[in-house]
């Protein structure tokens, strides 16, 4: 009986561990880098014999002792489709493949962030995009500190059509169509992003060394059990606030979300605004908004939408006692479709229950607050009513374990690094912001540790420079944000990288600026000039060269000037700012002088320090080359007058 058994599962196991498997990335419709020699791989049985049938030649192994095989494809032309029979045991068909520019796209939100988030923006484009040669794989967001993964746990490659549009990377979308508009060659993507990541998330333990508390950190993480005592422990804490909170809200008690309701006295305030600038003051736990809106027979009987903006932290939203949507967090813009038979001729109401743990809670100013169906739309902005359902004690934040050094690098890079690739394409830095001193000697590490494990020694890379975010200033100060900026400046120190300014695309209200598209095409000009050697295309704004002073005015030069500096819009420039050797900063006086701009104060009779763009939010800076590319913003002194000129 034992011998039958083994033999039962001697075969089991054969049978198992024989078949030939290819990674999620080797599949239907892949994209391949063209005009490179192709690593294609996988695994078999031990000592298997593994065949690959490709434009009618054959390509043969042998899997190693441990069932790994890989086959070396000459270098292919730009084209297809194709079709790849994969023999051993069993055999895979491979169809619908391509050859083309492959590129990584990574870091955090702002790169992660798909065409579902930008929908109503590029309606028309989201309705009829149509180029299968425009593909995209997404990698699963995951994590993994103990070892280097060797693949990933799913994906497919999709082609750019209406059905799968949405879930491309927006930023990565728009890189891609505009190389292939100009260059009509297949654009794979292969986005691996994950919003809030910090960039030593993305860098592997070896280059982590660099860096003894990040790599002490990982070490530390590779304990299962530290992280489940850790997720256990905010677990606990999480279920009880909002039970807590679920449990004492007297609008959950008293149903506060019914149309009709006596709110007579319940106190008012203006939407959109925080309710710690009303009579509330700032606490935080649920606060219930209540509003009633005339509705016109002609918005009655069609698909509706309300339009409730971008709410802190966490809402549910009902009309007329329907519930219609609710949101967890605070990053999404809320929109909400009502069916038709929701709405009513006359008075409608509208509740909105919003949850805060922490800090001010409220509506964001600058947003849409509309109810919209056909053609017509209601604003509703203005005075809402509004009560606390309950207070609560601020909710300790949660540790995010998937964020931690390595992690990411582990799961999500790792197994693509056989994968031959054009460059990568770099979204981040939001979440390095509190310590911009570290963040150059990160990314220059970063880069150089993916282009030594790609083994591709001068891989383009490709990043975006921190847009304009949070409140303006109407006096000179200090930002991290700037900070990081300057970092980001003296990347371009190494060789094949470039740097897409984007401090004119944000939004002062919000992270996540809607604005993709025109940071892909400042990306894919980058591209052309890095990775493609188009060196007629203007792929920058101005980037500041050097520094001199000529009695009290310091004369500043710049690189990438096109056909010339501008100021944009015609205005004086601004956004100047100059100190002497106490570095206590004052606005300048500005103006161009060919590829110069002149700086001065006449209260300042020795400038040695000048700054640009030099906020979180230097909205109104307006340095431009006339290709209409906004400059970088910089800081510079005469005493080290090299320290931001950057090789590129």
């Amino acid at each position: 009986m034992k011998t039958v058994l083994l033999s039962i599962l001697l075969c089991i196991y054969s049978f198992t561990y024989s078949q030939i498997r290819l990674p999620k990335l080797i599949s239907d419709g892949m994209i391949l880098q063209r005009d490179v020699s192709t690593k294609l791989w996988g695994w078999a049985a031990p000592d298997e014999r593994v065949t690959l049938e490709f434009n009618k030649k054959e390509f043969n192994t042998i899997a190693d002792k441990d069932g790994r095989w890989t086959i070396q494809l000459p270098s292919q032309p730009a084209g297809g489709p194709h079709q790849m029979i994969f023999f051993a045991s069993n055999k895979i068909i491979l169809t619908n493949i391509l050859f083309g520019d492959v590129w990584v796209c990574s870091g955090q939100s702002n790169m992660e962030l798909g065409m579902d988030r930008v929908k109503d923006k590029y309606a028309d484009i989201v309705a009829t995009v149509n180029n299968p040669e425009i593909r995209q794989f997404l990698v699963p967001d995951k994590y993994d500190f103990e070892k280097p993964r060797e693949d990933v746990e799913s994906g497919q490659w999709l082609e750019a059509k209406p059905e799968n549009i949405l879930k491309f990377s927006a930023v990565a979308y728009f890189f891609a169509s505009d190389l292939y508009q100009k260059y009509k060659i297949p654009i794979g993507l292969i986005n691996a992003a994950l919003g809030g990541s910090p960039a030593q998330s993305w860098m592997s333990e070896e280059a982590l060394k660099k860096f003894p508390d990040y790599y002490n950190e990982l070490q530390r993480f590779k304990s299962r059990d530290l992280i489940s005592k850790i997720e256990s422990h905010d677990k606990k804490a999480n279920d009880a606030w909002y039970s807590l909170l679920n449990k004492t809200d007297n609008g959950l008690k008293n149903h506060w979300s019914q149309a009709r309701l006596d709110d007579s006295d319940w106190p008012q305030m203006n939407i959109p605004g925080y309710w710690a600038d009303a009579d509330a003051g700032n606490v935080n736990g649920a606060v219930w908004f209540r509003n009633e809106v005339e509705v016109p027979a002609k918005m009655i009987g069609k698909p509706a939408k309300l339009l409730m903006g971008r709410i802190v932290d966490a809402d549910s939203v009902f009309v007329n006692g329907s519930f219609v949507g609710t949101t967890s967090y605070l990053y999404p813009p809320r929109r909400y479709e009502i069916q038709p038979k929701v709405l009513k001729e006359g008075k409608n109401s509208i509740a909105v229950r919003v949850i805060n743990s922490s800090g001010k809670g409220g509506f964001v100013l600058d947003k849409p607050y509309y109810l919209i169906a056909g053609d017509d739309s209601i604003n509703l902005s203005g005075s809402w009513k509004y009560k606390v359902g309950t207070k609560m004690d601020t909710l300790t934040r949660s540790t995010v374990i998937r964020w931690k050094p390595g992690g990411l690098y582990n799961a999500m890079i790792h197994p693509l690094l056989n994968y031959s690739v054009k460059g990568t394409i770099w979204y981040q830095g939001e979440s390095n912001t509190k310590k911009p001193s570290e963040y150059l000697a990160l990314m220059t590490t970063l880069i150089a540790d993916w282009r030594v494990h790609w083994h591709q020694r001068n891989m383009p890379f490709l990043f975006v420079q921190l847009t304009n975010f949070m409140d303006t200033h109407t006096t000179p100060s200090e930002s991290s944000w700037a900070e990081l900026r300057m970092a980001q400046l003296k990347i371009l120190d190494v060789q094949n990288t470039g740097m897409a300014v984007s401090i004119d695309l944000g939004e002062w209200n919000d992270i996540h600026p809607l604005n993709k598209r025109d940071v892909g095409s400042r990306l894919a000009l980058q591209a052309m000039r890095v990775a493609y050697g188009d060196k007629k295309v203007i792929a920058s704004g101005p980037l500041f060269k050097s520094i001199e002073r000529r009695g009290n005015k310091l004369i500043l030069s710049f690189s990438n000037t096109g056909n010339g500096l501008i100021s944009r819009g015609g205005n004086p420039l601004n956004y100047f700012s100059i100190a002497g050797a106490d570095k206590k900063f004052v606005w300048a006086k500005a103006e161009i002088k060919g590829e110069q701009v002149i700086v001065w104060n006449e209260a300042i009779p020795d400038p040695s320090f000048v700054r640009y763009a030099w906020a979180d939010n230097p909205q109104g800076a307006n340095l431009y080359n006339q290709e209409h590319l906004p400059a970088s913003p910089f800081e510079a002194t005469l005493q080290n007058p090299s320290i931001t000129t950057p090789r590129n």
